[in-house]
């Protein structure tokens, strides 16, 4: 069959999954290209309904402005899968790719059973040869893998598909700032005639604004692996710094001080060094469990072993921020009410995909512990299917349609006089023995904490699990004030 080449200019794109990727880059996509249709579709009618309504689901800075522009003139939203798949010249798949739990592999391989069911649908519905492009993240030579279910289920021969990966780059919190001036776009595909035309139309779309300098082109196994590389370096400078707050904390040195030192060495930049109570996000833990997962299936068990120290290195940071709050509260917070700062993974979202915040939530309550949580952006609802959720049930395409179906799979059933969720911060710290800051909300530097504390049970502690806190100033209102990785509060320092 001779070699078929995809014209340059692209003038329907549709994408496969409604969410985090998916929503923002289409809606991007729309914006700097009004003369192409872009259609995301989705089967949860409810994701769907909510992009459609004037409340997105999803809190990003600057997608509401984007999404309003463009919806209704060159960007739809729809669960019409097939009707808006098969008119597609472009199929970007953004569905999920969750951690598997159980059989081969479980706890760190991907599972691309959702992967696997749009490559089948795509085959299903296709009367022209289409371009697909791997959004999601995926393991390395999925690209063959996907390539082989679309063409044994496409009923035309004549028809054919070039895959391509296309990975995001984005940072939640910044999505929209991301999308409009990304450091770069990188583009995979086959190194064959067909492949390269299709890279090409690729590259035509996000040359409406981005420069030509800026859109990388590889191989497809290049850009699938740089991928989970990309996630797996950010991760382990944050590791790899958190590990020394630890050290900090043990012999009096300043985190702050030591990050700042070593960031203005040009070789090592200051990116990714703020010391914290641990990474969260749906990529980088999930990236790293399965870039170790394809190391040992190629016999590399001892690069497998060195990723997954990040991941141990982060779960040690969780812990060890739980044992100072018990430990500093005289080795128990027994009914005792704890007020939880911030709920989400980071400042400016609202997603809270392996937030170590539940981790610490959940660490606290084992002690008997009374959390009560404020976050700005986090429902109680979402909050509470977090801290009832199995491990990796967040990465399930139903997770969060209700509470219900949830709960009924949860591990832990969540007492409410255990845990509580507020939407006022001055009713979290009302009673309370300590606050515990876990995400770097900006509104949370600016509180009036002499009103806290008048409210508060003494001795009143903070721990400052992201050192955004004005710890000076805490102290002399009367806070034991403990931020992690500087030199402890004498309070705090055991003498038993």
């Amino acid at each position: 069959m001779a070699p078929f080449i995809f014209p340059e200019h692209i003038k329907k794109i549709c994408c496969i999954g409604a969410g985090y990727v998916g929503g923002p880059t289409m809606a991007m996509i729309a914006l700097k290209c009004p003369d192409i249709e872009v259609v995301v579709v989705d089967i949860n009618e409810a994701r769907i309904a909510a992009w459609n309504s004037d409340h997105l689901p999803i809190y990003e800075p600057g997608l509401d402005e984007v999404v309003k522009t463009c919806r209704g003139r060159n960007l739809f939203f729809s669960t019409d899968t097939k009707k808006y798949v098969g008119e597609a010249e472009v199929v970007f798949v953004s569905v999920n790719t969750p951690t598997k739990t159980s059989g081969i592999g479980a706890g760190k391989a991907a599972d691309l059973t959702y992967w696997e069911g749009a490559a089948r649908l795509i085959a299903s519905v296709s009367t022209f040869s289409k371009i697909v492009v791997e959004k999601s993240t995926v393991p390395v030579k999925t690209a063959e893998a996907i390539a082989k279910v679309l063409r044994r289920n496409c009923s035309d021969d004549a028809v054919q598909f070039e895959i391509l990966s296309n990975p995001e780059f984005l940072a939640e919190g910044t999505a929209i700032e991301d999308l409009t001036n990304p450091d770069r776009v990188l583009i995979g595909g086959a190194e064959t005639e067909s492949g390269q035309s299709a890279i090409q139309a690729l590259k035509n779309v996000y040359a409406h604004w981005i420069p030509n300098e800026r859109i990388l082109t590889a191989n497809l196994w290049s850009a699938e692996l740089a991928k989970l590389t990309a996630n797996a370096f950010l991760a382990q400078r944050i590791s790899s710094i958190n590990a020394i707050s630890a050290l900090c904390e043990a012999s009096g040195a300043d985190v702050s001080q030591v990050a700042h030192a070593i960031g203005t060495d040009s070789r090592i930049g200051p990116k990714f060094l703020n010391a914290s109570v641990g990474f969260g996000g749906s990529c980088f833990q999930k990236d790293i469990l399965n870039l170790c997962y394809v190391c040992e299936t190629v016999g590399l068990k001892e690069v497998a072993d060195y990723w997954f120290t990040v991941v141990s290195m982060n779960d040690f940071q969780k812990n060890r921020f739980v044992e100072r709050v018990i430990g500093s509260m005289f080795n128990t917070v027994s009914q005792k009410k704890i007020a939880i700062f911030g709920f989400a993974f980071k400042k400016d979202t609202g997603d809270t995909r392996e937030t170590p915040a539940i981790d610490v939530c959940k660490g606290l309550m084992r002690d008997n512990g009374k959390i009560c949580i404020y976050d700005p952006e986090v429902s109680a609802d979402q909050i509470f299917r977090d801290l009832s959720a199995p491990k990796f049930e967040w990465d399930r395409p139903n997770y969060g349609k209700s509470t219900g179906s949830i709960m009924s799979n949860a591990t832990v059933v969540i007492d409410p006089l255990e845990a509580a969720v507020v939407t006022d911060p001055f009713e979290a710290a009302d009673g309370a023995h300590a606050i515990c800051v876990l995400t770097e909300w900006d509104c949370f530097k600016t509180y009036d904490y002499q009103a806290m504390y008048d409210k508060m049970i003494k001795p009143a502690f903070i721990f400052d699990g992201r050192n955004i806190m004005p710890a000076e100033k805490l102290r002399e209102i009367g806070f034991i004030v403990y931020s992690l990785g500087k030199p402890l509060d004498p309070f705090l320092q055991k003498v038993y």
